[in-house]
């Protein structure tokens, strides 16, 4: 049997968006059809006379984005309290396009939140298990965003958590295996980052470190900010407990919109029960019962919390719409083959960057006096980032998109090689 439908039956094309990735046909990614079709989508931000490579950091939007939030605003204007039509419906299609995205079993398990570190604040304060008081012991690694070290540290201070620290190598990395040894029968919960953000090393092992706390009776929260939308998340098939990340980077959704995503086994465990919560987490959201004891909604509907906040799935929208359409497999090759071609640029050029193996959507070059450098590429007009490792070392980042032609990439290296010669 076909698990997917025969062209001919498939539906078509009917937005912008889907109808500029259908004229691309199918295959790689190439440059001239992305100058043809989905260039043109960009057409207010490519406006800006620079060469922009912090497509890691803030994500470049659609010209629909703004129509879309417009859209949210005019409704509101114009219906009022009628407006939750539109934007409950919104928020539905947004907890699809992302559960296609990073591949959850069900649409209700995306559970959207203001930011990663509310999902991974979600998690924690619905632990220890079993309605416990003890504080949440945590293992987690020194390489996780800032966000994420921060509330742990938070957590611990006020000693709702005790966090065991998993350090990196010489070189900066970090190792499943040193994961796995910090993991005991104790653990509630470990959380890791698929793609490290400082360095943008791909974690592996990330399924050993998810089968080990599971024969140790942890649990599992991925930070999957720096992969999810630049290459496939494959959450279920990681099986791990939860996942957390969000819109302002890959899927060009900007602030305010970030999701936690639960395995089908706690979206109804009594013994998982979320305290940050409110009433759209309720049973019967709009009956306003108040029964003895909370009767949590169905599925990840139970993980929601009070009125949502909506604007960020409108911004979101156009995003996720073209990240799933043209796709994060196809995606990924083309950001792996620009990344190749960069490199090969700025080494002829005599500078020696980074490429670590495995890598998230970005390249290294390093700069001791960072600041400075990146003044001085900003008025080179190379809009690029930077960041201390955990080597100690402080490093340039570089990412190119579907956006960016390989003619600029060459520009560009031509441009930092002036500034960092």
């Amino acid at each position: 049997m076909p698990t997917t439908t025969p062209p001919s039956s498939q539906a078509a094309p009917t937005t912008d968006i889907e109808r500029a990735v259908a004229a691309m046909g199918p295959g790689p990614l190439r440059d001239d059809a992305l100058a043809e079709h989905v260039r043109p989508l960009f057409s207010r931000v490519l406006e800006r006379d620079e060469i922009y490579l912090a497509n890691h950091s803030l994500g470049r939007p659609l010209d629909r984005m703004a129509n879309d939030v417009r859209a949210a605003l005019d409704t509101w204007y114009a219906d009022m309290d009628g407006a939750w039509s539109l934007w409950m419906g919104e928020m539905a299609n947004y907890r699809a396009q992302m559960a296609k995205l990073i591949d959850a079993e069900r649409a209700d398990l995306v559970v959207p939140k203001a930011t990663a570190a509310q999902g991974l604040r979600t998690v924690l304060n619905a632990l220890p298990r079993g309605r416990g008081t003890r504080p949440v012991r945590v293992v987690t690694t020194r390489g996780e965003f800032d966000s994420i070290d921060f509330v742990l540290k938070a957590y611990a201070e006020r000693g709702k958590a005790e966090v065991s620290w998993t350090e990196a190598d010489d070189t900066g990395l970090f190792h499943a295996k040193d994961v796995c040894a910090q993991i005991t029968n104790e653990t509630d919960l470990v959380v890791i980052s698929q793609v490290y953000f400082a360095l943008g090393q791909m974690l592996e092992g990330v399924d050993e470190i998810v089968r080990t706390a599971r024969a140790r009776g942890a649990l599992v929260l991925l930070d999957t900010y720096h992969c999810a939308g630049a290459m496939p998340v494959r959450f279920r098939e990681l099986d791990a407990d939860f996942a957390i990340g969000g819109n302002y980077k890959y899927t060009r959704g900007g602030p305010g919109a970030g999701w936690l995503a639960l395995h089908p086994r706690h979206a109804d465990d009594p013994e998982l029960s979320p305290v940050d919560t409110g009433w759209f987490a309720k049973r019967e959201v709009f009956a306003f019962a108040r029964t003895p004891s909370p009767e949590y909604a169905e599925g990840g509907d139970g993980w929601m919390e009070a009125t949502p906040v909506i604007l960020p799935v409108f911004q979101a929208k156009a995003g996720l719409e073209l990240t799933n359409a043209l796709g994060p497999a196809r995606l990924r090759a083309h950001n792996m083959e620009q990344q190749v071609f960069m490199a090969e640029c700025l080494r002829e050029r005599g500078l020696a960057p980074r490429l670590i193996e495995p890598r998230g959507a970005f390249l290294l070059i390093e700069a001791p006096d960072l600041a400075a450098t990146l003044e001085k590429l900003k008025a080179a007009k190379i809009n690029a980032d930077g960041r201390p490792g955990p080597d100690g070392k402080r490093y340039v980042r570089l990412c190119p998109d579907v956006l960016n032609t390989r003619d600029e990439l060459t520009e560009a290296a031509e441009r930092i090689a002036r500034v960092m010669p």
